[in-house]
């Protein structure tokens, strides 16, 4: 089996645009692989909402790790994990990247914000982006530290969702394609992909663009592969599908204090089962179990 690491870079060099769905933990990405995904976006923003904390590095970098060690045993396809700020200076990064490579993870994508970081839709005018120099250091740090060559950094930039306009959005991905950054996802939150598409035609396909159409979601996918975009990412819908059929079903148990309502609109435990590969342990206890002999019947 191709090793997950070859599947990611395999996926920024498509001559086609390419998608990854969020997951955020071990049973989202593998119904996000048995849907045909190519890969998995590890959202920041969802394994902090799955753990009941807020998107601003409340949980730890170690608690993160441990979720999307989860993620990766599930699956054979690559995950690309949001790691925010790096969670801490370069030094930070490189252990990271080691974790990470242990992990099978495939790619993770620095945002140059500071630490503690903020969700890019709170208040993005008002967060503090990173030293440029800063930030190039630690994808330095990041591409000297990897093992395996086709691990890879996305360098996020942040300079549109803080209002500093387009020539500073060239400018540091410029700068972050130089320091060894193999993509960059650039990130909008308007409501149209108008400044994503200006940045597009600017860049020229200089190194892979990677983009989030959170907010500029009705902009026709065409319109992405006729830029160019080389990977998009829906990047927060198995949370909020999860949330709302949560809040339905929770809601109509109480209210009708019984399960009769919701019983036939939800999944069987037996494909909680399947998708636990239950009957693969049900094998290897034939294998490797002894075999008891049978208990004598009553009289």
């Amino acid at each position: 089996m191709m090793r997950k690491t070859e599947q990611f870079k395999r996926l920024l060099r498509s001559p086609n645009t390419e998608f990854l769905l969020e997951a955020h933990n071990g049973l989202s990405a593998k119904i996000v692989e048995e849907a045909g995904f190519k890969g998995i976006w590890a959202s920041g923003l969802s394994i902090s909402a799955a753990l009941g904390v807020r998107d601003n590095n409340e949980a730890s970098w170690t608690q993160v790790l441990e979720v999307i060690e989860f993620m990766s045993d599930a699956v054979s396809i690559p995950i690309l994990l949001d790691a925010d700020t790096g969670y801490g200076n370069f030094n930070n990064v490189r252990r990271l990247v080691r974790k990470l490579e242990q992990r099978q993870i495939a790619a993770m994508c620095l945002e140059d914000k500071v630490f503690p970081k903020t969700n890019s839709f709170i208040n993005g005018e008002d967060q503090e982006l990173a030293d440029l120099e800063e930030f190039c250091g630690k994808i330095k740090a990041a591409k000297d530290t990897q093992q395996d060559p086709d691990f890879c950094v996305v360098a996020r930039v942040e300079a549109l969702i803080a209002g500093w306009g387009l020539a500073e959005a060239l400018k540091r991905a410029t700068a972050y394609q130089q320091a060894g950054a193999d993509a960059i996802l650039i990130h909008s939150k308007k409501a149209n992909a108008d400044e994503i598409l200006a940045f597009a035609a600017e860049w020229q396909n200089r190194c892979p663009l990677v983009i989030v159409p959170t907010m500029y979601y009705k902009t026709p996918t065409v319109r992405f592969e006729e830029a160019g975009i080389r990977l998009v990412i829906w990047a927060n819908h198995m949370l909020r599908t999860g949330i709302r059929a949560m809040q339905q079903t929770a809601a109509r148990i109480f209210a009708e204090r019984g399960l009769l309502a919701v019983e036939e609109e939800i999944v069987t435990v037996k494909e909680i089962f399947r998708l636990q590969n239950a009957a693969e342990l049900k094998s290897a206890e034939e294998r490797y179990l002894p075999v008891k002999p049978a208990m004598p019947k009553a009289a």
